[in-house]
């Protein structure tokens, strides 16, 4: 699951494939399950809100009645025509990669999905969490549209007050009609410090304008204080490859402090790494399960939470929004059937499939859904998303007037 995604490092759950060379396994390891609810992609940033997993050993292909090998007579026919009729100068390379990218479409899967080298090396480069942008997270919703999935905390696009779930109807007056995320992360991307016209409709309703000046986002994967003498505060933006680590550093001080109670904040948080979000949630559990991953019905691996429970038995709330979605997703969801937290805030984003990343022979990347994840109760949240035991939400006056009623009742509940 990958940023879903990025983005970015969001997104879905990874594990590690075995490969035929070091440099290849290196570059599978740094792409390795970016968890997010949606390949989605920060704007600036790509991002796993997908959920990537590198796996170790083969899949049993699920597909039936495909052939081995397609045939491409009617493929090279329409190249003939084109090489031979066309006004205008034409790209090998673009028209390959139209080619893959239009064979990756076909599936009608949003999270599978082909980047060119150009754009893997982005991706690639992205996943260190620093980048220019606006810093929001874009995917798709049913209708196609493009959409916000996740503004992040303290970057432009949430200052402006852009809120998950808008829609992206323009870029600098330009309809977003027919585009493909990667497109619009393309346009919304740029130098810190130019500006970015967005055209947003909000909830079928409102039609809304916003200047946003991009900046360059350092994304801290975890942050952590404590509130009111001893309730421990952490946030986890994204589940990235040092999450597991600051995450415990994070409970190990909790427990110097000798705090009464958790709150641990995931929201606009659009996934990252699978081992992540796993360890995370091992921080309250003992082997207890965290998720399942089915494939054609059947499951294929259950993870279990591993290792010292420093947080357990401690009174728990998690925060989750629109924007949670993916890891994020995972680690609500089992403490939350596992019965240790409790759950505020705002229905989460509905991310339920697994992405593997594949790369090509050309330096490209396939990004392919391999797997839908479940919940310890067994619950696939894809396009549903996980509804909090009390729902408050956080509107835009909140965010601008730097209210949180979501904390606050956290707060209140916890003590």
């Amino acid at each position: 699951m990958v940023r879903g995604g990025r983005v970015s490092k969001l997104g879905s759950a990874v594990s590690k494939k075995s490969t035929n060379g070091q440099r290849e396994y290196s570059v599978r390891q740094k792409l390795a399950a970016l968890l997010l609810a949606a390949l989605i992609f920060l704007a600036g940033m790509q991002t796993g809100q997908g959920g990537f997993r590198l796996l170790g050993g083969g899949l049993k292909s699920t597909q039936k009645g495909l052939p081995a090998n397609l045939d491409y007579t009617t493929v090279e026919q329409v190249y003939d025509e084109l090489r031979a009729n066309y006004d205008g100068q034409l790209d090998q390379t673009k028209l390959m990669d139209g080619l893959k990218q239009g064979l990756v479409a076909a599936s009608g899967d949003p999270y599978t999905e082909y980047m060119s080298p150009d754009k893997a090396k982005e991706f690639q480069s992205q996943l260190s969490g620093t980048f220019e942008g606006i810093g929001a997270q874009l995917g798709k919703n049913d209708a196609g549209n493009i959409v916000i999935v996740s503004p992040i905390d303290g970057f432009p696009a949430k200052k402006a007050g852009l809120m998950p779930n808008d829609v992206i109807a323009e870029v600098d007056g330009k309809s977003t009609k027919g585009w493909t995320v990667d497109e619009a992360v393309d346009k919304i991307r740029g130098q810190k410090g130019t500006v970015v016209k967005l055209r947003v409709i909000r909830n079928s309703a409102e039609d809304l304008s916003f200047d946003i000046t991009r900046a360059q986002i350092d994304i801290p994967s975890v942050e952590y204080k404590v509130l009111d003498g001893d309730i421990g505060y952490i946030k986890i933006s994204q589940f990235g490859d040092d999450t597991s680590t600051l995450a415990r550093e994070a409970a190990n001080s909790f427990k110097e402090k000798n705090v009464k109670s958790v709150v641990l904040d995931l929201r606009g948080n659009p996934g990252g790494y699978l081992d992540s979000a796993v360890s995370v949630s091992s921080l309250w559990m003992v082997n207890k399960t965290v998720l399942e991953e089915k494939r054609g019905g059947a499951t294929i691996k259950t993870y279990r939470s591993s290792g010292e429970a420093v947080l357990k038995d401690l009174p728990t709330v998690v925060l989750i929004d629109g924007g949670s979605a993916s890891a994020s997703e995972i680690t609500a969801g089992a403490l939350h059937d596992n019965g240790v937290a409790t759950l505020i805030g705002a229905k989460s984003f509905g991310k339920g499939s697994v992405q593997q990343p594949e790369t090509l022979k050309n330096g490209g990347l396939l990004k392919v859904t391999i797997a839908r994840w479940f919940t310890p109760k067994g619950k696939n949240i894809d396009k549903e998303g996980i509804t909090p035991d009390e729902k408050v939400e956080r509107s835009v006056d909140d965010i601008k007037n730097d209210k949180d009623p979501q904390l606050d009742a956290a707060i209140k509940h916890l003590q």
